[in-house]
């Protein structure tokens, strides 16, 4: 556990997106933001998962284990028939290092990623870091829709909260508040959510694959009081160009990140 008065760039689901994460992460020193974290998903879907994983190693100060980065480091369960694939790439990407300890180094990394990291805010708020939920770290899916369809489902994971939880895994930003109810980026005042007296889970959305309609790249900046949600615009024909270049990948992996869906 840590405690940190620092402001923290949070991403998270960056999906072998390399363009993106490199906008990013020049967004964040712009910013002049103290320090970055992870919220796992650095692989899966995307044409460069080792510059990536590189990246991450070299700027984040921690990052947590994704659905894909535990598929490529174990099996791809549960996985759509594009997903299973594009994992198998990814594993094969990782075989193929030619420098064997650039190779140990980087399964070593995957393999060590926690499942949750606890800190606290400079006001002294708690603040769990898991990928998926606080129920199932790696692979719930806590959707929008579900403060509608499974709201009981929403209330329980709640209940495991103790005041602030960050997520990624939907690739779809914004809060998650205890009534229970959901507010996108857009219905917050400067796109911001400030901390009151209540529980709430944060979806940061998407580096490389944004699913809320917006192709840019999202992240959160966590400050002691608030989560501001960040865009930012990165060359998507770059990256969609490289992915239908690679006959494992759909090419739906490409077109699907110019709509942001």
């Amino acid at each position: 556990m840590t405690t940190t008065g620092k402001t923290t760039a949070i991403i998270s689901d960056v999906h072998g997106n390399a363009p993106a994460l490199k906008a990013v992460i020049a967004d964040i020193k712009n910013r002049a933001i103290d320090r970055m974290v992870c919220l796992g998903d650095i692989i899966g879907y995307g044409p460069d998962p080792l510059e990536c994983v590189d990246l991450v190693r070299r700027h984040a100060e921690w990052s947590l284990m994704g659905n894909h980065d535990f598929a490529v480091l174990y099996e791809p369960t549960n996985f759509n028939p594009g997903a299973e694939t594009a994992a198998y790439w990814t594993r094969a990407q990782f075989d193929a290092e030619a420098d064997e300890a650039k190779r140990r180094e980087r399964y070593e990394f995957l393999g060590r990623l926690p499942v949750r990291v606890v800190e606290k805010t400079a006001e002294g708020l708690p603040v769990l870091a898991v990928h998926g939920s606080p129920r199932r770290p790696i692979n719930e899916y806590i959707f929008k829709e579900d403060v509608v369809n499974a709201p009981d489902k929403v209330t329980t994971i709640l209940d495991r909260v103790q005041r602030l939880c960050v997520v990624g895994h939907t690739h779809v930003p914004g809060v998650f508040t205890d009534e229970p109810d959901f507010y996108p980026p857009n219905e917050l005042t400067e796109n911001t959510y400030r901390f009151i007296d209540e529980k709430a889970i944060v979806n940061v959305g998407s580096v490389g694959q944004p699913r809320d309609g917006d192709p840019r790249a999202c992240y959160a900046i966590l400050h002691p009081d608030r989560i501001e949600f960040v865009r930012v615009p990165y060359d998507i024909d770059a990256i969609a160009n490289k992915i239908k270049a690679i006959p494992e990948l759909s090419d739906y992996l490409g077109d699907r990140l110019y709509e942001g869906k």
